[in-house]
């Protein structure tokens, strides 16, 4: 509007059609529009992440809470293992891991 008013002439709408950009040009909005797909990918599996990683904790807690609920997740994989054709299943009592992973600390 601002070069049309002093002909007296108001624009309310402006249409572009068939612009040809040159092919450089072309490339730099193509590489541009990439590397914002790209950005948003990244965002949105950062924020995946993040969710998932607060879930663990929170699963985490819920299990240091009650110690019977490990035990029970332990069952819970041993079962889902055992379904497994090719899976040789070796039961061990987490005591006996405890011990283990405490003599490798010190």
């Amino acid at each position: 509007d601002g070069q049309t008013e002093p002909w007296g002439v108001k624009a309310s709408i402006v249409e572009v059609k068939d612009v040809l950009l040159p092919e450089t040009l072309q490339r730099v909005m193509s590489r541009q529009a990439e590397a914002e797909r790209e950005k948003r990918a990244k965002i949105i599996h950062a924020e995946g992440e993040q969710i998932a990683s607060e879930a663990l904790a929170k699963a985490g807690e819920r299990l240091a809470a009650a110690p019977a609920s490990l035990q029970l997740r332990y069952l819970q994989t041993l079962v889902e293992m055992a379904g497994e054709k090719n899976a040789t299943i070796l039961p061990i009592p987490l005591d006996i891991i405890r011990q283990f992973a405490q003599a490798v600390k010190s």
